[in-house]
């Protein structure tokens, strides 16, 4: 919240109810950090945006996987080394603040817990029957 000013444009999202429809994934709202919007392409109607994070996180986020930004949950494009890449249709843009980004500004990353705990679960089980495997 230190890097908004008044007058900034923020999404806003009414909070899922017990026995509301789930039409995506859980964004429970516990932002890891800041990504960095490094490109911004628009391709018709549609935008692609290219997002570097630290390297360290890039385990959790797989092509297709979920991931939230800013609160909004997406569906990542390409990955690389050090981020990602969001393909933003226009319903997106039009019901987030997405349209106004820039190039430079920074998002609030919010990685799937599951795909998190998944991952480290299978590193911890490879790594055992690895140092089992040399004793």
């Amino acid at each position: 919240l230190d890097t908004l000013t008044v007058g900034r444009q923020v999404s806003v999202e009414r909070s899922l109810r017990v026995g509301d429809e789930l039409g995506g994934h859980e964004v429970a709202g516990h932002v890891i950090g800041r990504g960095e919007i490094t490109e911004l392409a628009r391709e018709g109607h549609d935008v692609s945006v290219r997002v570097r994070v630290p390297e360290a996180w890039m385990p959790y986020i797989l092509p297709k996987g979920f991931i939230a930004v800013d609160g909004s949950s997406l569906t990542v494009g390409r990955t690389f080394t050090d981020g990602f890449t969001l393909h933003l249709i226009p319903e997106t843009l039009r019901l987030t603040n997405f349209g106004t980004r820039q190039v430079g500004d920074l998002v609030n990353i919010e990685l799937d817990p599951r795909t998190v705990a998944i991952v480290n679960t299978v590193e911890r089980v490879l790594a055992a029957r690895l140092a089992q495997g040399a004793s």
